[in-house]
């Protein structure tokens, strides 16, 4: 047998090339020596890897462990690995482990962590291996914007999904709403502070009651903690009926507020979210939210990734998912006293 069609039969991208019981006969003979392919020596022959760099802000995140999986499912049929890290949403650890990433001759790199101040090293990236920006960009997502160069990314509009929260709970005879921003130096949070802010403007007697706080850290403590100065701050008549904060973790911290205050979501205050992240329609109570879809953004920026080098990764790819708002139990009309009062 030629050692070239043994090496065909061991490797998973070209084994279908293969007899079939030819591959049977050489697997079972690699089996029996113990042969294990040299990966090392295989990237220098081929150019090529088989992995994909993937980096996300926070893997305590439950979103992001859906994305991964969406990229894990489209990539295995190909033979190719996912190598994941994650940056704790900070732009120092960002460049450093995406440089790690392609000091170990990653083929492509899909990167869900971005913040808008890092595009002079993302642009830099793009240069030196494909790349494909997943749920955060640079630019502006509204209708009519395009993109530049090689950017290549997978995104939702997060300012028409959180007109949708804010139109769902104006909707419902809110008249005082407030929002939790997340950072304003990520896209999705800019996209949605604008998408809320323009619901609110569009409805008549319908105010803004935020305060100016900006959580630092996207989690349940810091929705816990703005909420909280939301509820307490001021009298009463003057709290929000409706909370829509900018995604799931800090949407819980704020049921977790209310309930604190003895107060009850949703007959005292509504809340929404956003990412409809996995189990998070098991809250106390199920959270109503906008979905982003991230193992569906996973598989579009993996079959991106899989493009490599070839003619058409050159060009400028945008794919844009459209929200879907998910109606749970978290919000529901405000308290008829308030309503009755112009709420």
């Amino acid at each position: 047998m030629h050692v070239g069609t043994a090496s065909r039969a061991l490797n998973p991208a070209q084994s279908g090339l293969v007899n079939p019981a030819t591959r049977a006969r050489v697997v079972e003979c690699a089996a029996r020596l113990g042969y294990r392919p040299n990966a090392v020596a295989q990237s220098l022959r081929n150019g090529t890897t088989s992995t994909v760099g993937v980096v996300v802000a926070d893997l305590a995140n439950p979103y992001f462990v859906q994305l991964i999986r969406g990229i894990e499912a489209e990539a295995r049929p190909h033979g190719v690995m996912p190598l994941v890290v994650e940056t704790h949403d900070d732009s120092e650890t960002l460049e450093r482990v995406v440089t790690r990433l392609i000091a170990n001759r990653i083929d492509s790199l899909i990167v869900s962590a971005a913040h808008m101040t890092d595009e002079p090293f993302i642009a830099a990236i793009e240069a030196q291996v494909p790349t494909i920006l997943a749920v955060r960009t640079f630019l502006d997502t509204g209708p009519g914007k395009g993109v530049t160069d090689r950017r290549r990314e997978v995104l939702q509009d997060d300012a028409q999904g959180a007109r949708i929260a804010a139109e769902h709970l104006i909707g419902l005879g809110h008249r005082r709403i407030a929002q939790l921003r997340g950072d304003p130096t990520i896209s999705s949070f800019v996209g949605r502070s604008r998408g809320y802010l323009e619901a609110i403007a569009a409805a008549p007697g319908v105010c803004d009651v935020s305060t100016d706080d900006i959580a630092g850290t996207s989690t349940i403590a810091e929705g816990r903690r703005i909420a909280r100065r939301l509820l307490v701050e001021g009298p009463a008549r003057d709290r929000p009926t409706a909370i829509f904060a900018h995604n799931d973790l800090m949407a819980l911290g704020a049921i977790d507020a209310v309930d604190e205050l003895g107060l009850s979501c949703p007959e005292d205050v509504s809340v929404v979210g956003y990412n409809d992240a996995p189990l998070i329609d098991h809250a106390a109570p199920p959270l109503s939210t906008v979905r982003l879809p991230s193992w569906e953004i996973g598989r579009h920026s993996a079959r991106l990734a899989l493009s490599g080098d070839d003619a058409e990764s050159s060009v400028p790819v945008r794919i844009m998912l459209t929200p879907e708002f998910v109606v749970r139990s978290s919000t529901t009309a405000p308290p008829a006293r308030l309503r009755d009062a112009g709420a």
